[in-house]
């Protein structure tokens, strides 16, 4: 008979040292206990993966992104091999694999490469010899043998992918925090954990700053319907459960509150206002690998109109530069930049069908006197980027306004 297969992820902050390895080392042993195949995967230990930069730019300036991969990958190779010793000292079998080792296969896009396929064979093989199988999250190789590494969080996406490939019965995404919260914690104690959310809603909150789960590997189980697990490794509580939809969710408006500092504002002044300009201006930043998200034109009255547009905050300077460039070809006037933004954003399916609910947070943000500087909409979501300093307050007087607290 087929055993269930679980596949779970352990975040940095789950193997930040040899107490925690050997205590998630116990937690997956129990699992093995209860008759079940266990696949887990590994970040690299906390603040592992920033030294590991450090000492790239400490003999580098702009190290070559193939070597960056190389290097990046050794911090999930670490802790995947600790936490392997750590379950052979409990009497059970382990075994650690490379992401090559166990057949994951990307592209050659450098630090945030896509996986093309999986061959899991080999975790097959290591489970019917009744092997615990642990696997180094965050990197793959390419057709030519390459190491490549999958983009900040890119564990989650290991996981999601093994989960189907190995046709798992369910993903646990263990982190140290206890689920999906209505907002950061850190921000607002009344934060409350949410038990049930769907995955559009989740992919929304992770792109729009909820630092939880790397948004492409919710995608990925969005598109092959996988069940996420999102709870805490330091207890036995049930987390938030991610899934497909669930009768129980309508009716909720506003599901969460997401807040994103690590963005920055560009505004070119004084562009000409003609077809093809703001053409040229995007492409010319697209070539250098640059994604922008919120854009605002101005409406022309002179044959001239602004432009402003966020970038994340570590691509500024590169940005910076392609967009003075360009501004200079197109005859437009000054470049102008803010570090202190932030994008506040509600999120909630039910706002398909309530009307006001952006009537309702501008309202609020105006109550409370702070700008709005550019507002961008999805079908179920509303951003605002506003004055960094005012981020915290805001989120705070929106997740009251929408009674989001603990009951």
């Amino acid at each position: 008979m087929n055993k269930d297969i679980v596949v779970q992820k352990y975040g940095g902050s789950s193997v930040a040292n040899i107490e925690r390895i050997k205590a998630v080392a116990q937690r997956i042993v129990s699992y093995k206990t209860n008759r079940q195949d266990v696949v887990v995967v590994v970040s690299a230990m906390a603040d592992t993966t920033d030294e590991l930069e450090q000492l790239a730019f400490g003999v580098a300036q702009n190290p070559s992104e193939r070597e960056m991969d190389m290097l990046m990958s050794t911090g999930e190779q670490i802790s995947c091999a600790l936490l392997a010793m750590a379950v052979k000292e409990l009497g059970f079998d382990a075994i650690s694999f490379t992401g090559a080792q166990v057949g994951i296969k990307t592209d050659k896009s450098y630090t945030k490469a896509k996986i093309v396929k999986i061959d899991a064979r080999r975790i097959r093989k290591a489970l019917s010899a009744n092997q615990i199988v642990i696997v180094a999250g965050f990197q793959g190789v390419t057709h030519d043998d390459d190491i490549t590494t999958l983009g900040r969080g890119g564990s989650d996406l290991t996981a999601v992918a093994l989960a189907k490939a190995l046709t798992a019965k369910v993903c646990e995404i263990y982190t140290d925090v206890e689920g999906i919260y209505t907002t950061d914690p850190r921000i607002d104690k009344n934060a409350r954990k949410i038990p049930l959310i769907m995955f559009d809603e989740m992919l929304e909150m992770a792109s729009l700053g909820a630092q939880v789960m790397q948004p492409r590997s919710i995608e990925v189980a969005k598109k092959f319907n996988i069940t996420l697990h999102v709870r805490s490794s330091y207890s036995k509580e049930e987390g938030t459960m991610i899934v497909k939809e669930n009768e129980k969710m309508e009716g909720v408006v506003v599901r969460g509150i997401a807040c994103n500092k690590s963005e920055a504002k560009i505004t070119i002044c004084g562009v000409p206002d003609k077809p093809g300009v703001a053409a040229k201006i995007f492409t010319e930043i697209s070539k250098v690998g640059v994604s922008v998200d919120t854009i605002v034109q101005n409406v022309s009255h002179t044959r001239q109109t602004d432009i402003s547009f966020t970038v994340p905050k570590a691509s500024l300077n590169k940005a910076l530069q392609t967009t003075q460039a360009v501004a200079k070809k197109i005859g437009a006037g000054e470049v102008m930049y803010d570090k202190n933004i932030a994008r506040v954003s509600i999120v909630g399916s039910g706002m398909r069908s309530y009307p006001g609910v952006a009537a309702k947070m501008f309202q609020t943000l105006a109550e409370n006197k702070i700008n709005i500087e550019m507002i961008t909409t999805s079908e179920i979501s509303i951003s605002c980027v506003i004055n960094q300093s005012l981020s915290d307050k805001a989120v705070q007087t929106l997740h009251k306004k929408f009674n989001l607290q603990k009951v």
